[in-house]
């Protein structure tokens, strides 16, 4: 039994008997898949999969007092998902991650909805692929390539080679994608690594005058800096349950997610801190590039060495090979998610069934592939279509963080068949992390940018969220009456 039976003694008989016939049934689903990923393979997945380069910009915009910020964000959200992770990973360590945790913690609609958002964002996000391919080809080929961007057929066939590559190594399984993802984090520890020696590098040779990388001041308490905190949050720090949909192809998976984890959250909080200080070490903060602070940084760390250029161009393709990365890290854990909702026949058979000799649901990775071209091509058609998908774009993020709140909700008001319940440290950190999603969530609904009309942003964006959930709703109300049959 996967719950461990001592914490299940006092709970209701009928809940208990419930809640392990569940486990079970998912359980012998899992055993045909072929367990493929250790602990070192989960380690590097999760450094690829949350570090941003992005976010190293963003935050060197504070100055100083980034460091403040960093370290609030991490107590107040990323340790509590963290510690939420374990707890969960430990307690139901099945295939489908954080969608099984919300069935078995609460109950099949709220599962469903999760994955059904959780799904939309990697949906949205993955179609976004061969524009970024275009646009890091045309930074790293020079003003010679600038027409890559615009190109609206050249951007739908990076799309459609890099999409058909991930549905190829995807279909092949866990025994190539894993190399593929850890590929992408030794990249990125190997990029961070040029980072943090930079500074170092130029103060021995006189090219810096000081360097004082935990250097801090007290940040103005204001809206702007409270957006950040919660960007910082939610925005650079969430992404520790991924792993957890594939722990049925995880050997020991309650433990390797755990020892993922506690390897993992040290290594990556160093990397945002010190990275972010390189940045602002170098870059004065008005000119912070919030779109490549990383080859910008390069560029001004290594141009006195007469080599930036080189760099750049280096550092350019392997920030793209690791976006490909990324991005096969979602597309490849999404695709579970049709198929265990398939298992609990939510979703017609076809969309879990394996293919015969890579044990991998082949039909529901292809569907994913499909669903991300078509979104990608209609934002490169018509004004009207690419102000939709801007607007899908914008509230995708909101989809991710709605499955968050329910991932923290879970401690706090969920699991009502185990006892004893969670521990109230669990439930003071789970707290902690809901209301800093839900800070996202409120600032990402009401921007403090300037918008011609706050009420009407606010307005679509909640309109889109709650139509995508209407259909959602309406999948799940024909796929209970189709069961019911």
């Amino acid at each position: 039994m996967t719950i461990d039976e001592r914490m299940l003694t006092e709970a209701p008989r009928a809940a208990l008997t419930a809640l392990a016939s569940e486990e079970a049934r998912v359980e012998a689903h899992s055993a045909a898949l072929r367990k493929e990923l250790g602990v070192g393979d989960l380690v590097l997945t999760q450094i690829l999969f949350i570090v941003g380069l992005s976010w190293i910009g963003v935050a060197g915009k504070l100055g100083p007092s980034h460091v403040v910020l960093w370290l609030l964000a991490i107590a107040l959200f990323y340790l509590p998902s963290a510690a939420v992770v374990m707890y969960l990973a430990r307690l139901m360590p099945l295939e489908g991650g954080l969608y099984q945790w919300a069935k078995l913690g609460f109950n099949e609609t709220i599962g469903f909805l999760l994955a059904w958002n959780l799904w939309l964002y990697v949906i949205v996000h993955t179609s976004e692929i061969g524009l970024e391919c275009a646009t890091y080809l045309s930074y790293a080929l020079g003003p010679s390539a600038a027409w890559m961007t615009t190109s609206s057929w050249f951007v739908a066939l990076a799309t459609a080679v890099l999409l058909s590559l991930m549905v190829i190594a995807s279909t092949v399984g866990l025994a190539v994608g894993k190399w593929v993802h850890n590929a992408g984090g030794v990249v990125m520890l190997v990029v961070f690594g040029a980072l943090l020696v930079l500074p170092v590098l130029s103060l021995l040779t006189g090219h810096l005058r000081e360097y004082h990388p935990l250097r801090t001041e007290a940040p103005a308490w204001s809206l702007f800096n409270l957006n950040i905190l919660g960007k910082l949050g939610f925005g650079a720090l969430g992404g520790f349950e991924y792993v957890a949909i594939l722990a049925g192809e995880t050997h020991a998976p309650a433990r390797a997610v755990r020892r993922s984890v506690l390897i993992a959250a040290p290594v990556i909080a160093l990397m945002f801190i010190l990275g972010t200080s390189t940045v602002v070490a170098f870059i004065p903060r008005e000119q912070i590039d919030l779109v490549g602070p990383l080859p910008q940084v390069l560029r001004a760390g290594f141009g006195p060495f007469g080599i930036a250029g080189q760099l750049v161009t280096i550092a350019i393709l392997m920030t793209l090979a690791m976006r490909v990365a990324q991005t096969n890290v979602s597309f490849t854990a999404v695709a579970r998610l049709p198929m265990v909702a398939g298992w609990d026949r939510l979703l017609p058979p076809w969309f879990s069934k394996l293919h015969a000799s890579y044990r991998t649901p082949v039909n529901s990775i292809v569907l994913v592939g499909a669903c991300a071209f078509g979104i990608a091509l209609l934002s490169l058609v018509g004004v009207g279509q690419a102000e939709a998908f801007q607007l899908l774009f914008n509230a995708s993020g909101m989809f991710y963080a709605l499955t968050y709140v329910v991932m923290f909700a879970i401690p706090l008001f969920g699991l009502r068949a185990v006892s004893p319940r969670p521990p109230l440290w669990l439930r003071v950190v789970s707290m902690s992390g809901l209301l800093m999603t839900l800070l996202y969530v409120a600032l990402s609904v009401f921007p403090i940018i300037a918008v011609t009309s706050v009420a009407a942003f606010a307005f679509k964006i909640a309109l889109v969220i709650l139509l995508a959930n209407l259909v959602g709703i309406g999948i799940l109300v024909s796929a209970r009456r189709r069961r019911a049959a």
